[in-house]
């Protein structure tokens, strides 16, 4: 079948291992589904797998088919999106804790390809008022964004946010939900362009990467890391919370410990959500007419050119792949 996959791990030229092409069609287990794939959206996470970075304790069986979401149909014709957690939701009742979990791509071949089998748990049936395009996007980006301000922020409706970057597919869900939840959402950029797409999103101030901010914010998300971490730390206000939900610019930061103790800052990660977070997620976007920032729509054969453009930043909101 088409397929777009990672070849082998290559840190230093990851594009050179992506490869357009055919790939056997996966094996379908007992309790599993067939989805042909209609639309499946780039992460920044495919950008790992090419480089060979995984946070699973074995390594990523090459050659491994990339994407992590998407949408399409089951045999039988039922329209689905996928939820790309793979855990049990019996660990603690939160799929994201299990010792074991993983994401589509790291372990079991990806959406990237004309069909993708996964459990039958992970096909949320789609529901009227959104459109496979829309629901694609909405696996990883999307579902990391509402689980940091729904379930981690600790933030109340009125309360200002801070969103660190305002371009990428993670920042972009986060204007929008932060906006419809009735949160004060604030946000930097490096750019013009992006500081004036966060406010055609809903932001309600924007300021420059590392701008100082006119007063303390009751919660920060940053999934930048070490370019931004200073600067997060400074704006958030006493009692507040920073939530790191990714890091774009590198692992490590340097951590003061003072004002974390003396300001009784909380500082927590986020990754993912569990299905639970995901269907009430798609009940929220569909009750309060939140569409998604799509920025690019391509077919799968265009894979290359879309990989390119999010490996140089040059990309807003989310790249959509279509078969």
């Amino acid at each position: 079948m088409f397929a777009v996959y990672a070849a082998r791990p290559n840190p230093e030229d990851p594009l050179a291992s992506l490869v357009v092409g055919d790939r056997p069609e996966a094996e379908v287990p007992d309790g599993w589904v067939r989805v042909k794939i209609s639309h499946a959206s780039l992460n920044r996470h495919d950008l790992f797998t090419l480089r060979g970075i995984t946070a699973q304790p074995d390594p990523i069986p090459f050659p491994m088919i990339l994407g992590n979401d998407g949408a399409g149909t089951l045999d039988d014709g039922t329209p689905v999106v996928i939820y790309p957690v793979m855990g049990s939701d019996y660990w603690r009742d939160d799929e994201t804790l299990d010792p074991g979990w993983h994401i589509l791509s790291e372990k079991v071949p990806g959406t990237f390809s004309d069909y993708v089998a996964i459990p039958k748990r992970n096909a949320i049936p789609l529901p009227s008022g959104i459109s496979a395009l829309d629901a694609s996007v909405l696996g990883t980006a999307w579902l990391t964004a509402y689980r940091a301000l729904f379930t981690k922020s600790n933030l109340k409706p009125g309360e200002t946010m801070l969103v660190q970057g305002a371009s990428g597919g993670m920042s972009t869900a986060l204007i929008q939900l932060g906006r419809a939840a009735g949160f004060e959402v604030w946000a930097t950029s490096r750019s013009s362009k992006g500081r004036e797409l966060a406010e055609k999103l809903g932001a309600h101030r924007t300021f420059s990467a590392n701008e100082a901010l006119p007063r303390k914010v009751r919660a920060v998300v940053d999934n930048i890391g070490p370019a931004s971490w200073e600067h997060s730390m400074a704006s958030v206000a006493r009692g507040g919370t920073v939530v790191m939900t990714g890091l774009t610019t590198g692992p490590e930061v340097k951590l003061s410990l003072l004002p974390m103790l003396g300001d009784q800052i909380t500082v927590c990660g986020s990754i993912m959500g569990t299905l639970h977070d995901m269907k009430c997620m798609i009940t929220f976007i569909v009750g309060t007419g939140i569409k998604p920032e799509i920025g690019q729509v391509l077919p799968m054969e265009r894979a290359k050119e879309a990989f390119r453009a999010m490996s140089e930043g040059d990309m807003h909101g989310k790249t959509v792949l279509t078969r």
